[in-house]
């Protein structure tokens, strides 16, 4: 297929604006305590070397969530092709952080590099990828097609387009079509997904449904010695859990609390924002609504306070081991909900706004199953939290409903990786 002359334009852009890109890119990560020469992998310049010996398979996911979710995919595909190695990639230091703690065998991670001709190319050079996995929404064109064109076998797993960005591709339609004739298979979260896809001109018979790969990703990270600090400092206080809460949901989050103090005096809530840098803005609201709190990134512990502001990254795991009752975020709002499937992998169901757009279908089968909880408002958070916190039944069958809809995601791993062996060639290579 010939490159679209829009395609010509954008490459030609990219080479100009590359040392402008590189330079907010690399500022980015040194900010975030990355070396400068890890910080340069965004340029293409590699930091370790590549394996000589097996394939090389290539994933690309590129936000922390997207990343976790691949790490048991890449740990059973191992299993099943011994001499293949891995290589991840992802673009934030968030992401690259978490990560290195859980790499899987014979698995490197490198930041991605830019979308531009010289940081694709040296990338290439250097790892020279036999087969490629890109992960839900990364559609870089410059990194499909080089890809492509070196030969390596090419697929698009837990395909996910927000409809902004597939209204933006159906508006340059030829350039969608190039794009998306890199993949040799494109696995989506829902038929819905599928439809999309064929509509953005994705060639047909190369498009089908696959699985969510977040309901296949390991539970989040615990840390023992946390846990019973946190523990001892409770000395058996009750605690709920807000999770992953957006601007305007916090207000309704503490009115619920508010509520809740009446009948349980001593209960904690454990407030952990969807983005820890709002701290000083949640922490305003904690003291317009007279509540007692202690913040986290303070070294803090809860004590008698009445809200815990967990405003640090990676450390959820921690928090939902605290409590049977977890409210997730980014569903009050039109935001579209976050990932249920951490909370479920804890063994706990899922209080929910109705705003889940994003996983609609897997809330709807949680929903039917009795591992979601839907509530509108403060009121109705409130009633759902007091029914966890004081009837064992109820904790016992939420429990249940959550632990059986993973079991039912989890007996599927298999299948998805000898599938994705299959298309990549990896068999035939390595076995």
């Amino acid at each position: 297929m010939r490159p679209p002359f829009l395609f010509h334009i954008y490459v030609a852009a990219s080479a100009m604006l590359v040392p402008f890109f590189a330079w907010i890119e690399t500022r980015k990560l040194r900010a975030a305590g990355v070396p400068i020469v890890r910080a340069h992998e965004k340029l293409g310049h590699a930091t370790e070397p590549r394996s000589g010996s097996g394939s090389l398979v290539w994933f690309h996911a590129a936000s922390v969530g997207e990343s976790l979710s691949v790490l048991s995919l890449i740990t059973e595909m191992g299993r099943l092709v011994p001499r293949a190695h891995f290589l991840m990639t992802s673009g934030t230091a968030t992401s690259a952080e978490l990560v290195a703690k859980r790499l899987p065998p014979r698995t490197a991670h490198q930041f991605a590099p830019l979308d531009a001709p010289g940081p694709v190319k040296r990338f290439l050079a250097h790892w020279r990828p036999d087969a490629a996995v890109f992960v839900e929404s990364e559609l870089w064109p410059q990194m499909l097609r080089r890809t492509k064109q070196s030969g390596a076998r090419m697929v698009l797993v837990n395909a996910r387009l927000s409809a902004s960005s597939r209204a933006a591709w159906a508006r340059r339609p030829k350039t969608a079509a190039y794009v998306l004739d890199s993949f040799d298979l494109i696995l989506t979260q829902n038929d819905e997904m599928a439809q999309a896809m064929i509509e953005m001109n994705a060639p047909a018979d190369r498009v089908a449904r696959g699985i969510n790969l977040k309901s296949l990703a390991p539970p989040l990270a615990q840390d023992p010695a946390v846990l019973a600090q946190v523990r001892t400092n409770l000395k058996g206080r009750p605690v709920w859990v807000a999770a992953s809460t957006h601007k305007g949901e916090e207000e309704i989050i503490l009115a619920a609390h508010k509520l809740l103090l009446e009948s349980h005096p001593d209960l904690l809530l454990l407030l952990a924002p969807r983005h820890p840098h709002r701290s000083a803005d949640i922490a305003r609201l904690l003291d317009q609504a007279g509540l007692s709190f202690a913040v986290r990134s303070d070294g803090e512990m809860p004590d008698v306070n009445a809200v815990y502001l967990a405003d640090t990254l990676g450390e959820l795991g921690n928090w939902y081991a605290l409590s049977d009752a977890i409210f997730l975020g980014g569903s009050l709002k039109p935001i579209g909900g976050h990932n249920p499937y951490e909370v479920a992998l804890a063994g706990r169901s899922v209080l929910s706004g109705p705003e889940v757009h994003n996983f609609s279908e897997t809330y709807e089968e949680m929903h039917r199953g009795g591992a979601v909880v839907y509530v509108e408002d403060a009121a109705q958070i409130a009633s759902a939290v007091d029914r966890l916190l004081s009837d064992q039944a109820v904790i016992d069958a939420s429990g249940r409903a959550a632990r059986d809809f993973i079991r039912g995601k989890s007996s599927q791993l298999t299948t998805i990786a000898e599938r994705l062996v299959a298309a990549l060639d990896l068999k035939v290579q390595d076995r």
